[in-house]
């Protein structure tokens, strides 16, 4: 461990991993051509996208177990719609498939990262 390296930093990790893919969805959404199917999904998918690190960000400053319970379903539940627009963005947006996948299956990571989490909290 370096010097400015906290003890727990791996709890941190998946902050700034939930940030970096939030920022990422929100550069791929800019590169969209406007249009009111693709309005509607980016407002749909930047908010959920965001919204998987928000939460998780809360749950780990949680006042107690129930309270990071929560907050991690909801992140998890985030994770998982984020998956669905970025599923439908695709759909209106072809020729992009392979940038979608990359979302997506980190979108699904994520639920499945969180649902681990939740399992050994219990």
């Amino acid at each position: 461990m370096t010097n400015n390296q906290s003890p727990n930093k791996h709890r941190f990790d998946l902050e700034e991993r939930t940030t970096e893919f939030a920022r990422r969805v929100i550069r791929m959404c800019k590169s969209l051509p406007r249009n009111p199917i693709n309005d509607r999904l980016v407002g749909q998918v930047t908010g959920s996208s965001g919204s998987i690190g928000a939460n998780y960000r809360e749950a780990n400053d949680a006042l107690g177990k129930k309270d990071f319970i929560s907050r991690l379903k909801i992140a998890r539940r985030e994770a998982k719609e984020t998956g669905h627009w970025l599923i439908l963005l695709n759909e209106a947006n072809p020729g992009k498939e392979k940038e979608f996948r990359v979302l997506v299956d980190e979108s699904d990571e994520f639920r499945k990262i969180l649902s681990a989490i939740l399992q050994k909290t219990g």
